[in-house]
């Protein structure tokens, strides 16, 4: 299985935001090892940038563009990506959406360069959000949805920590780089 990143830019934001789009690069290596460790699922990934032209009001990206360009890539690759939008609808508090083999999340922009703890405290943690959802779906958990947000709830609400991760993708409390939603609740 593929599971493809793609990281929205405006065209007019594509040089500010490279250091972000290398942390996704990073990152998507990183989902790769905790899918396969988590979920017993072998995947693949690939990470690329969409980039949006700017001040053209017909190249609106919106979700039923991105279902669009994610029919057109092909329905059976996992296509994950990462707006500089909030979706209008979803049910994840997360400000994510997903469906089968499709992911979202609102990528929130930091002006400040290469904070890495931002980039990990409110981005990576969605998409571990929604990447639980959907590998969550594919083992046959019938309460994936649940699941997912009882444990974020707890995140959010009880103060429940995240797991966080070194450059090695080895769980860590010092230097973590990246960080997951606590899959010790999931019984995998």
């Amino acid at each position: 299985m593929l599971v493809h990143f793609i990281f929205l830019v405006k065209e007019d934001d594509l040089e500010k935001r490279s250091w972000e789009f290398e942390y996704v690069s990073k990152m998507a290596q990183f989902y790769k090892r905790w899918i396969e460790k988590t979920f017993s699922k072998q995947v693949d990934v690939l990470s690329d940038q969409m980039i949006v032209k700017s001040g053209r009001s017909f190249n609106l990206v919106n979700v039923p563009a991105l279902l669009e360009d994610h029919r057109k890539r092909g329905e059976d690759i996992f296509h994950f990506y990462l707006t500089y939008f909030r979706s209008l609808w979803t049910d994840c508090t997360c400000e994510g959406y997903f469906a089968e083999n499709f992911g979202m999340v609102w990528w929130e922009r930091n002006d400040i360069k290469d904070d890495i703890s931002f980039l990990m405290e409110k981005n990576c943690v969605k998409v571990s959000h929604e990447l639980a959802h959907e590998f969550l779906r594919q083992t046959g958990n019938k309460n994936y949805k649940e699941l997912v947000h009882e444990v974020w709830d707890k995140h959010i609400f009880a103060l429940l920590p995240f797991e966080y991760y070194d450059e090695n993708f080895v769980k860590t409390n010092k230097h973590p780089i990246f960080a997951t939603i606590d899959i010790s609740d999931f019984g995998l």
